[in-house]
């Protein structure tokens, strides 16, 4: 079974940051925001002669990458990132803007839930982070933003076992764990704090010897 991770925050918390940690040569970066990455060096660890950088908000493109990532021509790779879910909602809403009715929410509330329900899906081994800008309600309430009511309907976060808010507090870049007026959560007792780095291969290594353990 694969591993699924969902990291949620507004702009400049530091959601794609904590992707620095990673080994690039098992990681592929599917970039759905089209913006890059931003940190010291990072074209030269990513990029599409590497094959580990691929910027599409395609939904069909997306899932053909996790396909050969499972069970393809890609399985050396075992950290996916899909930056951000945000992005593909954005872009396929656009694209089809002229578009009346329904049918529109719902194609784009199957996409979604397509795309998470193959993170789940993936042969052991594998993390599929998912990052995602957030919405706080007039009740302080934060939780991930979606598009239309079909996807808040399906409430997202609860697809993931794990869920980590990015913030940026005084200079440094954290994550929380568990729920502070948000859908931020991890398995029982994994990580021991409420606050941890903004490292994503400590957050994978913890969860993993949390499960092995």
């Amino acid at each position: 079974m694969s591993r699924s991770i969902l990291v949620i925050g507004e702009s400049g918390a530091g959601k794609t940051t904590s992707l620095r940690t990673l080994d690039p040569s098992k990681t592929l970066i599917i970039d759905a925001d089209k913006k890059g990455e931003n940190w010291r060096g990072w074209r030269k660890q990513y990029n599409s002669e590497n094959k580990n950088y691929v910027a599409t908000s395609n939904v069909n493109s997306i899932m053909d990458l996790l396909a050969r990532v499972n069970k393809g021509d890609m399985t050396h790779v075992e950290t996916v990132v899909i930056d951000t879910l945000g992005g593909v909602m954005v872009d396929d809403e656009m694209s089809r803007i002229n578009e009346k009715g329904y049918d529109k929410w719902r194609d784009l509330a199957s996409s979604i839930y397509g795309i998470l329900s193959m993170a789940n899906a993936m042969r052991d081994g594998v993390n599929v982070v998912c990052m995602a800008h957030t919405d706080t309600g007039d009740d302080g309430f934060t939780r991930m933003k979606t598009s239309g009511r079909k996807l808040q309907k399906i409430v997202p976060e609860s697809k993931f076992t794990t869920v980590l808010l990015a913030k940026a507090l005084d200079g440094r870049y954290i994550f929380e764990t568990r729920a502070i007026h948000s859908t931020a959560k991890s398995p029982l007792d994994c990580f021991p704090d409420a606050e941890i780095p903004n490292d994503m291969q400590y957050v994978i290594n913890t969860l993993q010897k949390y499960e092995e353990e």
